[in-house]
């Protein structure tokens, strides 16, 4: 016959043995899919694939990048906004998805994502063909000036943070934002092999995604739209040292999943997310091929997001862009 100290006995050694089991939802349990809305080859695909690598390392389990592509953004960044909130899905979310919903092109906005972490920041940059006639921002100011609707320009989606940055210069240099008719593209790394290809004649996009076509001899770049000039590219000057007008537009990038996964999820990705941007090979690879770096984690990141698509609202109006 049991005996209540026999019964005690035995739960006790029941309760040893569960706790030196593993957590039966220890998450992550399986491999994750990491959502980049933009091509191959740009600077959110090589941003996204790095972090990737990285945070298999912290989470213990593969992450897979899948590029969706289309429709300006729209159908990656709603990939990642209504996949299972289960935290399995992730994905680098783009300034854009404060500017698509203004111009038109989906209702989905910043609120349709958990925020997991900012960790990029990067100007405009004003880039030309190694060959093309125009040396100076200036020179080709005045080109599209004299010449509305003659030189085409290309690098992100139509209504795109590439299209808008070179709207704005425009306008803000008494020159109609449509006065370099703009081609959309999946993103920068299509947009400057058009550029390369001869079917454009600029491409606005950051400078370090056209930096390995700068050191090809292919492409040059004119001008930076921020108020210095950038450490990696020193030979670059800021649109106001070059042309004189004051217009600065930035892009960045960061990871968000669904809205409503499960906070142990929301919490252990941001976490990861901390140690992969400390860590000294994300911060040498960001540095070294001219990213800019910001941190902001979870509703820091939130805030940012909601500021900037109020911003971005408030320009896409000024030069015409919005709906």
């Amino acid at each position: 016959m049991l005996t209540r100290r026999h019964l005690g006995a035995a739960a006790a050694a029941a309760l040893a043995a569960f706790a030196a089991l593993p957590a039966l939802a220890d998450y992550p349990e399986r491999p994750i899919t990491l959502i980049v809305p933009w091509g191959a080859g740009g600077g959110t695909d090589a941003t996204g694939r790095m972090i990737a690598s990285l945070l298999e390392k912290e989470l213990g389990q593969p992450v897979n990048v899948v590029n969706r592509t289309g429709g300006s953004g729209v159908v990656g960044h709603s990939a990642i906004a209504t996949a299972e909130p289960d935290g399995y899905t992730i994905g680098t979310v783009t300034v854009e998805i404060g500017m698509m919903h203004w111009a038109g092109l989906t209702d989905l906005t910043w609120e349709a994502y958990t925020p997991i972490a900012l960790y990029n920041y990067d100007a405009a940059g004003v880039q030309v063909r190694a060959d093309s006639e125009w040396n100076t921002v200036s020179d080709m100011l005045e080109g599209i000036k004299a010449n509305p609707g003659a030189h085409k320009a290309s690098g992100t989606g139509q209504g795109g943070i590439w299209h808008l940055s070179i709207a704005g210069m425009l306008n803000t240099a008494g020159i109609a934002p449509d006065a370099a008719p703009w081609v959309p593209s999946q993103g920068a790394a299509p947009g400057l092999q058009e550029l390369v290809a001869g079917g454009v004649d600029i491409v606005t996009c950051s400078v370090v995604e056209a930096a390995a076509l700068i050191e090809a001899g292919k492409v040059k770049s004119l001008a930076v739209m921020d108020d210095e000039r950038l450490g990696a590219f020193p030979d670059v000057p800021t649109l106001k040292e070059a042309a004189g007008v004051d217009w600065k537009m930035s892009a960045w990038r960061g990871i968000a999943a669904p809205a409503g996964i499960p906070d142990d999820a929301r919490e252990k990705l941001t976490a990861a997310m901390e140690t992969v941007y400390n860590s000294a090979e994300f911060q040498d690879f960001m540095k070294g091929r001219g990213f800019g770096l910001v941190w902001a984690p979870g509703d820091e990141f939130g805030k940012w997001m909601a500021d900037s698509n109020v911003a971005l609202g408030e320009v896409m109006a000024a030069v015409g862009l919005a709906k």
